[in-house]
């Protein structure tokens, strides 16, 4: 006889994978023959046997392969250890830690900086420490889930403004006393940026804070991610695992700001910190991309080929301008399918159904990076074109979505 916990388990997989939901993970391998050659070949893996190229990665400069990286993870850890042994507070704190955050403060202009293992734990330790009961917070209506579920933690009220609308979220601020608006630089599956020198000025006007979620923009856009970034923005949450290519996240602000998370953020607190093995790596990372801007040239040269490709070819993208390239398809099952199919042409595209997007727009999502050959992006578009007129799904239009978002 089943448990209550097993049935309710069983109940809800079966359901998942009826309706075309169900997430499972897949073993994949490093190609070692292409990986030999990492600098001159398209981002590839290995999945049961089969090589494939990886349209998915949210690796936007290709730094995740470069050898004189590798060589700084090396490096790190023969200085520092391959872990930090303790929490920050404890003994988890160290100079490599410091050096990471002094140079992300000197790229934005933030005061000051505080380390955490993930994006999610920063977005989330950010919203649950800062904000409480007595707090009203603005958001646009596809902030992440992580800076969703620090809010519900807070006990703050959330306001939603329509989706990258000045409007809308002006509205808001002139009807509630508001702590804070909150957005994402680059939205994660639109691919759309938002208007951040407008609603910084929003923000000013009305006395509160701008809180930017910078995942998918740091160290890839150039609009205000320069040392002038603290002039527009409040609080600015970084990553490393995307442009930067390894591990972890910060918060950066005002030094009021991370002392006072210091002393109260519990993912903070009671987690083992970074290793400074990583943040060494990250330091890194960042002077290597400081050093190196033909790499966001050629990102930038990649984006304008895909999407004139598609364009050529009726494929019809969501209609953004950066790395993300999203397809909308709707329906959960055949979004599924077409990525299987293009699977079997050796294109790896992400397939994201809900409840990552809504209802009804579930989508290809296309990333692309500095690594890709251009063949290889001809490839893609090509077989996007095939694949859609081969399984004649009912593509949603960009309005189409844009409307099921609001």
């Amino acid at each position: 006889m089943s448990s209550l916990l097993e049935t309710k388990i069983a109940a809800r997989q079966h359901a998942l994978r009826e309706q075309g939901l169900l997430r499972q993970r897949k073993v994949l391998s490093v190609d070692h023959a292409i990986n030999t050659n990492a600098s001159t070949s398209s981002p590839r893996f290995v999945f049961e046997g089969r090589t494939y190229v990886n349209f998915s990665s949210n690796d936007y400069l290709g730094l995740s392969r470069v050898p004189e990286l590798a060589e700084a993870l090396h490096l790190g850890a023969q200085i520092y250890g391959v872990g930090s042994g303790a929490s920050p507070l404890v003994t988890g704190y160290s100079d490599a830690h410091l050096a990471l955050e002094r140079e992300l403060c000197a790229l934005t202009g933030h005061e000051a900086a505080l380390l955490f293992c993930s994006g999610f734990s920063a977005n989330t330790a950010l919203m649950k420490t800062l904000f409480d009961q007595h707090d009203i917070v603005v958001a646009d209506k596809l902030v992440h889930a992580s800076i969703i579920d620090g809010l519900h933690d807070s006990g703050a009220q959330l306001k939603r403004f329509l989706h990258n609308s000045l409007e809308s979220a002006e509205r808001l601020l002139a009807r509630h006393q508001t702590s804070a608006l909150i957005t994402e630089s680059v939205f994660s599956m639109d691919g759309d940026c938002a208007p951040i020198a407008e609603l910084s000025a929003l923000c000013q006007q009305n006395n509160t804070w701008l809180i930017v979620d910078d995942a998918h923009g740091f160290a890839v856009l150039d609009d205000y991610h320069n040392a002038d970034a603290a002039k527009l923005i409040d609080v600015q949450v970084v990553t490393f695992g995307k442009a930067l290519g390894c591990q972890g996240a910060a918060v950066l602000g005002s030094q009021a700001l991370i002392d006072y998370l210091v002393s109260n953020a519990r993912e903070y607190i009671y987690s083992t910190a970074l290793s400074p093995a990583n943040a060494a790596l990250a330091l890194a990372a960042a002077q290597y991309c400081t050093a190196h801007p033909e790499l966001q040239q050629k990102l930038r040269e990649n984006i304008t080929l895909f999407k004139r490709l598609c364009l050529e070819a009726n494929v019809p993208l969501l209609g953004s301008d950066t790395a993300i390239q999203p397809l909308v398809i709707g329906d959960a099952l055949q979004t599924l399918q077409v990525a299987e199919e293009l699977r079997a042409a050796g294109i790896w595209v992400g397939a994201i159904r809900p409840p990552t997007v809504p209802v009804g727009s579930a989508r290809l999502r296309i990333t692309l990076t500095a690594a890709h050959a251009a063949e290889d992006i001809a490839a893609c578009a090509a077989q996007l074109a095939q694949v859609l007129s081969r399984v004649r799904v009912p593509l949603v239009t960009e309005r189409q979505a844009t409307d099921d978002h609001r």
